[in-house]
C-alpha cells in the first residue's frame, strides 16, 4: 500500500493537515485508533480566528459556524460565586449570530475575515471528519494502529495493525506525520522528548447532562461560567446551550489524587445547588495541565504536530489551535517538496519557525494559568457576604479577575501577533518585528509577520485572493516584477501577481511589493526587486 503522506491520528490537527494537503493535490492516508463515528472527548471548546481562517480556506468555515451552541446563545465569560450565585464580573463576547455585526467590546476589533467561534470538539471533529472523508485524495483507516515505522532516503515504511482482525499491513509513504496526541507513538519513534513543566494544574473534569441548570442561572447565562468562592472553584462550560455541561473542578495543590476528591460534592459546590438537584454523569474527563514541548519536531522524513509536539495548559483552546497552526505551516512545505519546485531543505523551516513560537506561546499559556490559580486561591472571604460588604468585595475582586482573564478570551496578539524571526526561508531586511503579548499586537509587513488583513473595496478578503503558492502583492503598477515572474516560471515556483488599487492600500503597506506565503506570512518586501534575485529565489525554494 502506497501514499504520498501518511498521517497517524484523525483528530482536528491530523484532519486539517490532510485536507490542506489534499487540496494541494497530495495523496494522503490517515490511520486512526478509534472506530468511524466514535465521538471524541469533550476537550477543546474554542476555535481561534487563525484556525477559522484555515477552515475558510478549506471551505468549511460556515458549516462550523452552524455547529455547536445555538447561534443566539450568549458567549459571555461570567464569573460568579457559584454558577447559580452572585455575579462577580463578566467578559461580554458576541454570540455566533452577533459576530458579523457586533463592534462594541474587547473581542470585536480583530482584523480578520473569520472571527473566533465557540464550538466543542464533539461537534467540530465530526464536521472535519466528514469533509476529509469526502475529499478525493484522502483515505482514512479507522480502528488501525501505527506500531512501527522505518525510514530511508526515499521514504517511510510504516507497519499498521488492524485492531479488528489483528492483521498487519505495510504502508509506504514519502513522509509520515504524527498527529497522535500527548503520548505520541510517532514522537517516540523519532526519539523526541517532552521538556518543560510536567504539572502546572490538575482538574477533576466531568461531562454532565443537567436539563434544569440553565433555568437556575440568574440573569444572562454564559458560555463560560466560572465559580470563585473560598470553598471550591471551577468552570462550567455550556456544551449544547441547553442541557449538557462540562465542569472543571480546579484542585488545590495538595490534591494529587483525582479519585480522593468527592466528585459529587465538588460539582454541587461549583454549581451552587443542593442534594436534591438532579444531573447525569456522561463521562469523566480529568486532566493535568502541563507545559511540555518536544525537543524536536522532526527526524528526516518523520514529523510531529499538535499535542504530539507540545502539551499546554488547556486555556482558550491554545493546544488544538496551535496544533492546526503547526499543520498549516508544515502542509505547504511538504506539498512544495513533493511538487518538486522546492528543495527538501525547505522542510528545515518547520522546526526553525514552529519551535521558537511554540516555546514562547507555551509560556504565555502557563503564566496565565498561574495567574488564574493565584486568583482562585485569593478569593476574599466576603465575596459571598450579603449586603454592601459582599457587593464591595465582588466589585473589587471582579476588576482584578476581569483584567487578567480578558486577555485569554480576547487574545488578539496570540492569534495575529506571532512572527517567525529565525527562518531559513524568509528574506529579512533588518527591521525588528513589533513586540506582542497575548492580547496586543501591531500589524506589520516586517518579513516573518502575518500579512495584515484588509478588505478590497468589493468586500473581498485579501486572504481569499492569495494563491496556492507565493503571492506577490504589487501596490505600484509601475514596479518592475518581470524578472521575478520569469525566474519563478522557469523553476516552476507557483507565483500569483496581485495588483492592488490605491483605494485598497492600507497605511501599513509602506513598500510597493510584498511577497506573501500561502500560510499568510510575509516572505519578503521592497519597493523594487532585490539586486540579488538569486538569493530571494533561493529562499523561496528553501535552497539558499
Amino acid at each position: 500500500m502506497q501514499t504520498q503522506i501518511l498521517i497517524s491520528g484523525a483528530g482536528p490537527v491530523g484532519l486539517t493537515l490532510a485536507m490542506d494537503l489534499a487540496r494541494r493535490g497530495i495523496q494522503v492516508a490517515i490511520v486512526e485508533l478509534r472506530k468511524k463515528g466514535e465521538p471524541p472527548s469533550v476537550k477543546c471548546n474554542h476555535v481561534a480566528a487563525r484556525t477559522m481562517e484555515t477552515f475558510r480556506l478549506l471551505g468549511i468555515a460556515e458549516g462550523i459556524r452552524d455547529g455547536g451552541l445555538p447561534r443566539d446563545y450568549p458567549n459571555d465569560c461570567v464569573y460568579r460565586t457559584t454558577v447559580t450565585g452572585e455575579e462577580i464580573t463578566r467578559i461580554s463576547l458576541p454570540s455566533a449570530a452577533e459576530r458579523r455585526t457586533s463592534f462594541d467590546g474587547p473581542d470585536t476589533w480583530w482584523p480578520t475575515p473569520e472571527p473566533a467561534h465557540r464550538i466543542n470538539q464533539i461537534y467540530l471533529e465530526p464536521i472535519l471528519f466528514a469533509a476529509a472523508s469526502a475529499a478525493a485524495n484522502i483515505t482514512i483507516y479507522n480502528e488501525c494502529e501505527l506500531i512501527d515505522a522505518k525510514q530511508d532516503e526515499n521514504g517511510v515504511s510504516a507497519t499498521v495493525r488492524d485492531l479488528t482482525g489483528g492483521t498487519t499491513t505495510t504502508i509506504r509513504a514519502q513522509y509520515l506525520v504524527g498527529c497522535d496526541g500527548g503520548r505520541s507513538p510517532v514522537r517516540n519513534l523519532i526519539g523526541g522528548k517532552l521538556v518543560g513543566d510536567a504539572i502546572v494544574q490538575r482538574a477533576q473534569s466531568t461531562y454532565i447532562r443537567a436539563p434544569k441548570l440553565l433555568s437556575l442561572i440568574p440573569g444572562r447565562p454564559g458560555w463560560m461560567n466560572l465559580s470563585l468562592n473560598p470553598r471550591r472553584s471551577g468552570n462550567t462550560i455550556a456544551i449544547d446551550g441547553k442541557e449538557t455541561w462540562l465542569i472543571h473542578n480546579y484542585l488545590y495543590e495538595h490534591e494529587t489524587d483525582f479519585d480522593a476528591i468527592d466528585r459529587d460534592t465538588s460539582i454541587r459546590t461549583i454549581l451552587g445547588v443542593g442534594n436534591g438537584f438532579e444531573y447525569e454523569v456522561i463521562s469523566n474527563e480529568d486532566w493535568i495541565g502541563r507545559r511540555l514541548v518536544a525537543d524536536k519536531f522532526r527526524d528526516r522524513r518523520i514529523f510531529v504536530c499538535g499535542d504530539s509536539a507540545h502539551l499546554w495548559v488547556p486555556y482558550a483552546g491554545y493546544g488544538m489551535n496551535a496544533g492546526i497552526a503547526d499543520a498549516m505551516n508544515l502542509s505547504w512545505l511538504l506539498a512544495a517538496t513533493l511538487a518538486g519546485w522546492a528543495s527538501p531543505a525547505i522542510l528545515d523551516a518547520y522546526w526553525a519557525e514552529r519551535g521558537p513560537i511554540t516555546e514562547q506561546v507555551s509560556h504565555f499559556a502557563m503564566n496565565h494559568a498561574l495567574g488564574a490559580i493565584r486568583h482562585r486561591r485569593e478569593v476574599p472571604p466576603a465575596v459571598e457576604a450579603p449586603g454592601d460588604e459582599g457587593r464591595q468585595a465582588r466589585a473589587e475582586f471582579g476588576k482584578a479577575v476581569y483584567d487578567l482573564n480578558v486577555r485569554q478570551y480576547c487574545a488578539g496578539g496570540l492569534n495575529f501577533g506571532y512572527f517567525y524571526d529565525r527562518s531559513p526561508i524568509i528574506h529579512y531586511d533588518g527591521e525588528t518585528a513589533p513586540a506582542y503579548t497575548i492580547d496586543t499586537f501591531t500589524s506589520s509587513t516586517v518579513p516573518g509577520c502575518r500579512l495584515p488583513h484588509f478588505w478590497f473595496a468589493n468586500a473581498r478578503s485579501i486572504y481569499d485572493a492569495l494563491g496556492m503558492g507565493y503571492t506577490l502583492l504589487r501596490f505600484n503598477s509601475s514596479a518592475e516584477i518581470s524578472p521575478l515572474a520569469q525566474e519563478c516560471a522557469r523553476k516552476s515556483i507557483p507565483l500569483k501577481v496581485l495588483d492592488i488599487r490605491p483605494c485598497d492600500r492600507l497605511a501599513v503597506f509602506k513598500e510597493d511589493l510584498i511577497l506573501a506565503r500561502p500560510d499568510f506570512h510575509v516572505a519578503w518586501r521592497g519597493n523594487s526587486l532585490p539586486d540579488n534575485l538569486t538569493s530571494l529565489i533561493g529562499k523561496m525554494r528553501g535552497s539558499a
